[in-house]
C-alpha cells in the first residue's frame, strides 16, 4: 500500500487476497447520531468499528474537543479492533473522508506506517453495490505497539507561529472562518493570519477525492508553495487531517514530510481569552 487512498476496488481485491488489511468503520457526526448505530445497520465484511470520541481522542477540556489520545488507552482500542503492526490499514467513513482522516493521522502519529482511507467512504462502497453486513467481526487480538510522535504537532504557540511563517489552514467552513456564526465554540473567527481551505473543496459531489493534480492546484493557490512550512486547524482537529492528508495526495507534502496538525485547533485557541482573533475573509 503506497498511496494514502485506496478504490473500492482495491479494497475489494487487497480482502479477497492472502494478507487482507485491516479494516476500520470509524463512521461519526458532530451532534450525533452516534456513528456506532450506522455500523451496526450495516458495515463493511470483517470491519471492526472505532469511536471517535473516545477511541480516537482523549476527553475533552482546555486541550480542546479532541486532544490526542493516551497512547496506552489507544493501543488497546487499536489491538481490540484486530490492528496489527505487519498488516495494512484502512480506514473509511461515511463518505467524504473527513472524520476517516482523523483515523489515519491517528494511526500514523500513533507509529503505523501502512495506513489508507478509502475513497468514496461506505456512501461509494454501497453504491458500487458491494456486500455489507451486519455481522460484528471477532479480529484476532493485534499487537501494535502505540509510539506517539510518527506525524508533526503543533500547539497554540506554533500554529500562531506557523501563521506568521508558513502557511497555517483553517479546514472549517467559509462562515465559522469569517466568524459570521460559531454552533460549538466559546469565540468565532480564525487564528490571525490562516488561511480559509475548507475541507470540502478536497472531494467532487460524489464523495470521491479530487485528483492530485486539482489538490495541487489548490492548494498553491492558498499560498502553499515550497520551501514555506504548512499546517492545519479546523474546528477540533478532525477535519483538519483531511487537509493533512489532502497535502500529501497533492504531492505537496510526503509520508516523509508531512504537514503539521494544530490537533486543539479552534476549539482550544478560542478557549483562552488572551488569545488573539481574527474576523472576516481576510487572514488577518
Amino acid at each position: 500500500m503506497t498511496s494514502p487512498l485506496v478504490s473500492c476496488t482495491e479494497l475489494a481485491a487487497s480482502m479477497a487476497g492472502p494478507q487482507p488489511p485491516v479494516v476500520l468503520d470509524v463512521r461519526w457526526r458532530m451532534g450525533g447520531p452516534p456513528g456506532r448505530e450506522e455500523y451496526d445497520r450495516g458495515h463493511v465484511p470483517n470491519a471492526a468499528y472505532l469511536d471517535l470520541d473516545t477511541d480516537l481522542a482523549g476527553p475533552p477540556g482546555a486541550a480542546g474537543r479532541h486532544p490526542l489520545p493516551d497512547p496506552e488507552a489507544l493501543q488497546q482500542a487499536l489491538r481490540d479492533a484486530g490492528v496489527r503492526a505487519d498488516r495494512p490499514v484502512v480506514v473509511y467513513d461515511a463518505d467524504n473522508g473527513s472524520v476517516a482522516a482523523r483515523a489515519w493521522w491517528v494511526l500514523r502519529w500513533a507509529g503505523h506506517a501502512r495506513v489508507a482511507v478509502l475513497d468514496g467512504g461506505f456512501a461509494g462502497w454501497t453504491a458500487e453495490g458491494r456486500v455489507v453486513t451486519t455481522a460484528t467481526p471477532r479480529p484476532e487480538p493485534g499487537d501494535i505497539t502505540v509510539r506517539p510522535g510518527g506525524m508533526p504537532v503543533l500547539d497554540a504557540v506554533g500554529a500562531a507561529q506557523l501563521a506568521r511563517d508558513g502557511v497555517l489552514l483553517d479546514a472549517r467552513a467559509p462562515e465559522r472562518y469569517r466568524g459570521d456564526v460559531e454552533p460549538v465554540d466559546p469565540r468565532a473567527g480564525h487564528i490571525p493570519g490562516a488561511v480559509n481551505a475548507p475541507f470540502a473543496g478536497h472531494v467532487g459531489e460524489d464523495g470521491r477525492w479530487q485528483p492530485s493534480g486539482r489538490l495541487a492546484a489548490r492548494f498553491a493557490g492558498l499560498g502553499v508553495a515550497d520551501g514555506l512550512p504548512v499546517g492545519a486547524y479546523c474546528g477540533s482537529g478532525v477535519t483538519a487531517a483531511s487537509v493533512v492528508l489532502a497535502l500529501e495526495v497533492a504531492g505537496v507534502t510526503s509520508s516523509i514530510a508531512p504537514a503539521e496538525l494544530y490537533v486543539g485547533s479552534w476549539s482550544e485557541w478560542s478557549g483562552d481569552p488572551d488569545r488573539p482573533i481574527a474576523t472576516g475573509a481576510d487572514p488577518s
